[in-house]
């Protein structure tokens, strides 16, 4: 693995000695026929070096759209970011020219996308897919790009690595094609690895695979590595911090340990209730009612109280702030005591 301190330089500002990544007061909308979609809502996270924070919530919470900002690949229009920063070793990237940030994708901050069939170029074997990086932004030959293709194929465990070099992505399982995706992300040594949904449509299995390969790497290389997913058993054992998201919004944030054993928000209980659990066999699944909130029509006050056992008049009227519980502890809701049941 490279030295990144050694390519510190080529970009204005950074500062090692900066937290590695932070977002504040995020801001995300979508401007549609059908209206303004508000997907982040003021969004704070923080990461560190060597850490995993899982960022967990339902579907149209806003996960992946905070993701995206953060890499500067938002689709825009319809997609804006209206406000806040995303801060890398200090440098707030939202506010660098395009050519500066493009010497943080891939070489800075990576991603694994959720769907690696689609990630992947159909036409273009998953070699010359990996040297292209290698190519384009180390200036290799095609010899030696193809070389650390072999290598990365084989450190993400794909079986006969030089042979399968030339295979093209259809010849692969979809676990071998997400370890492939894993090999492309941590390509230019990053440090920062965003894995947003990393084992969607993968078999329990193939999942268990996945999660012990990235926890293997990110132990080797020391990223920080933002896990982005809707299943809170995936999470329980690799995450050190949990970032629970509703409505756009973080909701409860906390270390691992804490939130499995008292969640401080009603969501983020009604989502651990909502789990099949062994000794609970022959009873009725417990259920979150109702749905999420459309994002261009949130509910006023706190965006749960439609469907939270706990809401009362205040909740319908006043946004909760965020109580800060313990140090590296915060949730959002105005009966934190309640729910904690203190």
């Amino acid at each position: 693995m490279t030295d990144i301190r050694a390519h510190l330089d080529a970009l204005p500002g950074v500062d090692p000695r900066a937290p590695l990544l932070e977002v504040r007061d995020l801001h995300v909308e979508f401007r549609t026929r059908d209206g303004v979609a508000r997907a982040v809502n003021g969004v704070d996270l923080r990461l560190n070096p060597g850490e995993t924070l899982a960022v967990l919530g339902e579907s149209g919470c806003g996960k992946s759209v905070t993701a995206q900002a953060i890499m500067g690949i938002l689709d825009t229009p319809p997609g804006h970011v209206t406000r806040g920063e995303v801060r890398y070793r200090g440098v707030d990237l939202l506010r660098l020219p395009e050519a500066d940030r493009r010497k943080v994708r891939a070489n800075r901050i990576a991603m694994v996308f959720q769907d690696a069939l689609s990630a992947l170029n159909p036409v273009y074997t998953v070699g010359f897919q990996l040297a292209e990086q290698f190519r384009m932004h180390r200036g290799m030959s095609r010899k030696d790009a193809k070389q650390r293709a072999v290598e990365l194929l084989d450190q993400v465990r794909i079986p006969d690595a030089r042979r399968r070099v030339d295979d093209y992505p259809h010849q692969f399982s979809g676990g071998m094609r997400q370890r492939v995706m894993i090999a492309m992300a941590l390509a230019l040594d990053p440090e920062v690895l965003i894995a947003d949904e990393p084992t969607t449509a993968l078999d329990v299995t193939v999942q268990a695979q996945i999660m012990n390969l990235l926890a293997e790497l990110q132990q080797q290389r020391g990223m920080g590595l933002m896990l982005i997913t809707h299943d809170m058993g995936v999470v329980a054992t690799v995450a050190d911090r949990i970032a629970v998201m509703y409505a756009g919004k973080v909701v409860e944030e906390a270390p691992v340990h804490d939130i499995y054993a008292r969640p401080a928000h009603a969501y983020t209980q009604a989502l651990l209730e909502s789990i099949p659990r062994l000794d609970l066999k022959g009873r009725p699944l417990n259920v979150i009612r109702g749905l999420p909130p459309a994002l261009t029509d949130i509910p006023s006050g706190c965006a749960f109280h439609p469907r939270c056992t706990y809401a009362r008049e205040i909740c319908r009227l006043e946004p909760p702030p965020a109580y800060r519980i313990a140090p590296q502890r915060i949730a959002s809701c105005h009966f934190v005591r309640e729910v904690l049941g203190v």
